[in-house]
This record gives structure tokens, C-alpha cells and sequence, in this order.
């Protein structure tokens, strides 16, 4: 046996030495996978340029344009404020709100055997006075101040402390709780008036100056910046299109003055959101533009007029649509109508879709809510509505809003 294996093993031993021998001869012939790649070289800060060819032949893009930003300038915006609070702090005031209120009478009191021992002319001794703050905008000569609804509302007593000192009763002229907006007259001389801007140019991003009387320490500045616009679905009010902020805002800055770098009003503060009842950076504020149109309202009439339909709708979700046959969720569910109410007169039914209102698709009913609020009354507007699964077109003359505790809501459902 190994002498037929033999003849076969000396050639192999012979190859491998052989082999072994060119490779310590030539090492370089062997593969190094720690050897290094060619080194690379930079033309230019930035660009990396390899030597070699390593690009691939199937690829044939052009090189991405890159728009290079300019140098920061740190010499942009103003290093003080000074100049706009002093413009727009003047015309902030303080209000002071008090009512009176009867005192929880001890239950031995209803008793005839003891109500002998005091005198039944002592009235006031069941009364306690309650008492509240606040903050406002003064914005015109005449003497009209902007603050909000709930700051006032209810109050046998109304103080205003300007910041030069002065301070005075004010008399209200009129309130709207569904924008908590109130207007209030003070009879002084030469009075401070702070300048409106369009809230419709307001932008994320601008710097914004809140000026009140937090926790009534005194008149107070914070800084922010506007953090967002149009906010809606707060449950605050009926119309909402708030502006938000991080600038501090406390209790006490309620009705205050949200002011940009030049010191004009943006909005009027109103509202926080907040775990603990403090600030963390989530303030809200009425536009100015809508504080000016509710200024001009209830000053030249006493109250807001706005235009209403008489309806309670219920957001469509894409299960109601499509038990109504409908597509998409579009439109609102009509859950209520008001007894007499234009929706009623009109034929609208609870349970009906509303789908459109003057040819304008529905597609939020908060908005839509504040668009009719802006219509006159009395303008007839055509509807679609889906009774069924069929389309009705309908056509309802607009109404004025009445104050919520008129309304009467029917439910009636369609059987």
C-alpha cells in the first residue's frame, strides 16, 4: 500500500515547500488585511479627494447644490426693552374687584330659641366682602379699558390703580363671556393709551412682552416669544383664537397686555395652562383684532351682536360617516336645534349631517361656528344636509346669538 501512495505524497511535500520558500522570499505577495489604504489627500477645508479611481460606473448623479447659510449676526435684535415697556407699561393698570357675599350662617342660627339672643337688624354680620385681581389695557382717551370678563364678572365694585399712582372706580360698560372680553370707563386726565397691532401679522417666533399684576406684587414684565397662533379646542371659550406664549403669565396678568418689541398691544392675556397653577411657558392671549372688533361693539351697542344658527353639532368620525352612507367624515351631526331657533325654522331636524353652509364645506364645527359668528343677521344662506342617506338642500335665514341662557335645545331624535 505505501509503495503506490508514496509516489503521490512526494510532489505535494515538494509544492509546499517550494511555495513557502517564494513566500519568504517575496512577502509582499501575501494578502495584509491590516495593511493600510492609499492615503487620501484634501484640496480644499471640506472636500475629501481619494487617490485611485473609486467611483461607480452605474451611478451618474450631479454633485447636490448646498445653500450655505450666511454668518450669524449676534448684532441682530435689541440688547434692552427699556424702550417698549416704557411705551406700553403706562397704559397697564391694575383692577381690584370686590363683592359681597353672604356668609354661611351656623345651622343653630334657624333655631327661634337662640335667634332671640341677637338683633334681627344685624344683616350685615352674615355678609363678607371677596375680593379679586386683575389687570387691563387702557386703549383710548375716551377712558375704555380692555381686561377680561371673568376678572369683573359679578363684582359690586371695580378699582383701577394706574401705574403713575392715580386710582379710580370705573363703571362697566359692557361684557362678553363668550370671548371673556369686558370693557370698563375710568374718568381721568391725560391718561396713557397703548397702540393696537394687527394681530393678523403676528408671527411664531416674534418676541413677545407680558406686562400685569401676577400674584398683585405689583405691575410685572416678563419675556417670551409668540410660541403659536389660531389656537382653538381649548375649552375656554365659545370663540377661540387664541395666540400662545411662553412669556411668564400669572394669576393676576388676566386681562393684561401682550406687547411686541415696539411696545404695541398683540393680544389681551387671559388664560394658562398649568398642573401646579403656576406658569410653564403656556400662556394664551386674545388677538388684538379680535379685542378691538368686541371694543367697538360693546361701546357703540352694549353687547355683541354675532350671527348664529341655532344648532348643537357633534364632530363626524369616520364610524358616524359611515353609518350615514357618507365617504368621508365631512361635515357635523346636528345634535340639537333650539326651539324657534333658525335651524328649527329652516326644518332642521337632531340627527340630520350638515355638509355645507353657503357652498363652504364644513370641515370643523368650531371654525365653522366662528365663521357664522362674523355673518349678519338676516342673511339667507343655502345648506346641504343628509336626511336618510339622502341630500337635502335647504336655505336658513341667520340670527343673532342670544346670551347661552336663553337657548332651549331640542333632542328630539328622528323616531
Amino acid at each position: 500500500m505505501h509503495r503506490f501512495v508514496l509516489p503521490y505524497i512526494w510532489p505535494i511535500v515538494t509544492g509546499i515547500l517550494v511555495a513557502a520558500l517564494l513566500l519568504l522570499a517575496f512577502p509582499d505577495l501575501l494578502p495584509n488585511p491590516f495593511r493600510d489604504d492609499p492615503p487620501a489627500t484634501v484640496s480644499a477645508p471640506g472636500t475629501l479627494v481619494t487617490t485611485g479611481d473609486t467611483s461607480d460606473p452605474a451611478i451618474n448623479r450631479p454633485r447636490p447644490e448646498i445653500r450655505q447659510a450666511a454668518p450669524l449676526n449676534r448684532d441682530q435684535g435689541p440688547a434692552s426693552y427699556a424702550d417698549a415697556v416704557s411705551q406700553a407699561a403706562p397704559a397697564v393698570v391694575n383692577i381690584y374687584s370686590s363683592r359681597i357675599v353672604e356668609r354661611d350662617q351656623h345651622p343653630l342660627m334657624s333655631d327661634p330659641f337662640f335667634q332671640q339672643f341677637f338683633s334681627g337688624d344685624d344683616a350685615t354680620a352674615h355678609q363678607r366682602m371677596l375680593s379679586s385681581l386683575g389687570s387691563g389695557v387702557i386703549v383710548s382717551q375716551d377712558g375704555y379699558v380692555l381686561t377680561n370678563h371673568h376678572v369683573i364678572n359679578d363684582a359690586d365694585q371695580i378699582q383701577v390703580a394706574l401705574r403713575d399712582g392715580r386710582e379710580t372706580l370705573a363703571e362697566v360698560v359692557g361684557t362678553d363671556p363668550e370671548s371673556d372680553l369686558a370693557v370698563l370707563r375710568i374718568d381721568l386726565d391725560d391718561l396713557p393709551v397703548i397702540e393696537l397691532t394687527d394681530s393678523r401679522n403676528v408671527a411664531v417666533g416674534d418676541v413677545a412682552l407680558a406686562i400685569g399684576n401676577p400674584f398683585g406684587v405689583g405691575q410685572t414684565v416678563t419675556m417670551g416669544i409668540i410660541s403659536a397662533t389660531g389656537r382653538s379646542h381649548l375649552g375656554l371659550n365659545a370663540y377661540e383664537d387664541f395666540i400662545q406664549t411662553d412669556a411668564a403669565i400669572n394669576p393676576g396678568n388676566s386681562g393684561g397686555a401682550l406687547v411686541n418689541a415696539e411696545g404695541a398691544l398683540v393680544g389681551i392675556n387671559t388664560a394658562i395652562f398649568s398642573r401646579s397653577g403656576g406658569s410653564q411657558g403656556i400662556g394664551f392671549a386674545i388677538p388684538a383684532n379680535l379685542a378691538h372688533s368686541v371694543l367697538d361693539e360693546l361701546v357703540t351697542r352694549g353687547r355683541v351682536i354675532r350671527g348664529w344658527l341655532g344648532i348643537e353639532a357633534q364632530a363626524l368620525s369616520r364610524e358616524l360617516a359611515a353609518s350615514f352612507g357618507l365617504r368621508t367624515p365631512q361635515g357635523v351631526i346636528v345634535a340639537g336645534v333650539v326651539s324657534d331657533g333658525p335651524a328649527e325654522r329652516a326644518g332642521l331636524q337632531p340627527g340630520d349631517v350638515l355638509l355645507s353652509i353657503d357652498n363652504q364645506a364644513i370641515l370643523d364645527a368650531r371654525s365653522t361656528m366662528s365663521d357664522i359668528a362674523s355673518i349678519a343677521p338676516g342673511t339667507e344662506l343655502p345648506l346641504t344636509v343628509v336626511r336618510n342617506g339622502e341630500r337635502i338642500q335647504m336655505t336658513l335665514e341667520v340670527g343673532e346669538r342670544p346670551t347661552p341662557t336663553e337657548m332651549t335645545l331640542d333632542r328630539r331624535s328622528d323616531s
